[in-house]
């Protein structure tokens, strides 16, 4: 795109946004704060907002290869989505594999993610139980836990990821090593 049209998008752009905030946006109805409640599962890195309930990788499995298989391959290798297992010790290579096991700093996040978007087509519909179980199940996998271990809400908080110590804890104030 030429410089010329970059000022015309731009343009564009701001009178957009100024008739927006003028006018206020026009989608929809306010959403009420029951609709908001259900919609509101952040799960934070001490557990918080975790749900009753609990799993383990025996039960995991069979959720995976019932929901989880065909995207992620047999035992989370891979193919055609993301691989889930591997990977530790290759974050500072030229091609590093960035699974649950080598880069995801919290359990707690795991759980989250599954939770809110798994399975792909079908996201919000695994139970508490199901999802801790596959979160037992992915983090068995990657040897951060023992096959017999029972994931809820107050041991996946305990639970310390490989790569944990990697991230920072406040953005705004580098770590000094």
């Amino acid at each position: 795109m030429s410089e010329r049209g970059l000022i015309v998008v731009a343009a564009s752009f701001a009178w957009f946004a100024c008739a927006a905030a003028q006018e206020g946006p026009r989608l929809g109805v306010p959403a009420t704060p029951e609709q908001v409640a259900g919609w509101d599962i952040s799960i934070g890195p001490d557990g918080a907002g975790l749900p009753p309930g609990s799993g383990t990788a025996a039960a995991g499995k069979t959720v995976y290869d019932a929901k989880c298989l065909a995207c992620h391959g047999v035992d989370g290798a891979g193919q055609p989505n993301d691989r889930l297992v591997g990977g530790q010790g290759t974050l500072r290579e030229a091609a590093p594999i960035r699974t649950l096991g080598s880069y995801w700093p919290y359990a707690t996040t795991v759980f989250d993610y599954i939770r809110r978007a798994m399975p792909y087509v079908t996201p919000h519909t695994l139970t508490p139980d199901e999802t801790y179980a596959l979160t037992a199940y992915l983090l068995a996998l990657n040897g951060i836990i023992e096959q017999d271990a029972v994931m809820d809400a107050t041991t996946l908080p305990k639970v310390v990821m490989p790569n944990r110590a990697n991230f920072d804890s406040d953005y705004r104030e580098p770590r000094r090593r």
